[in-house]
């Protein structure tokens, strides 16, 4: 009695075994890809500094300054203009200025290549000055 080859059989098998292989290289090149990603994050430095210049309606108040979730100044404010330099840090950046009398919340997007940012307080509110 002759041993026949069952043909659906091997081709079922054969395909199985290259669907294993498929999924096997692609999960290899997504861990590839998602590791690299978090080395070119992880190696980004900024060359960018901010300025925060304080000009006028300061005096005397509490505040606290922050870029992004750094605090760079809590303190309370004796003398004008006061100068702040901070490094950036972030792909996308924001000034916080809290007022501690009030607990009044004002944010400042900044730019991406760094600069001079001067602000003013009237009343309640601080505004950047536009030069």
């Amino acid at each position: 009695m002759p041993h026949h080859l069952n043909n659906n059989k091997q081709f079922m098998i054969g395909n199985g075994i290259l669907a294993f292989a498929v999924i096997f290289v692609v999960v290899i090149f997504v861990y590839m890809s998602m590791r690299l990603q978090q080395q070119k994050s992880a190696e980004r430095k900024f060359i960018e500094t901010y300025t925060v210049v304080l000009e006028s309606g300061f005096i005397g108040d509490s505040i606290s300054l922050s870029i992004n979730d750094s605090l760079i100044l809590s303190a309370r404010i004796t003398q004008q203009p006061l100068r702040i330099e901070a490094p950036r840090t972030a792909e996308h950046s924001a000034l916080m200025v809290v007022d501690h009398a009030t607990d009044l919340l004002s944010v400042i997007e900044l730019d991406e290549d760094g600069g001079t940012y001067r602000l003013e307080k009237e009343g309640n509110e601080v505004k950047q000055i536009v030069k």
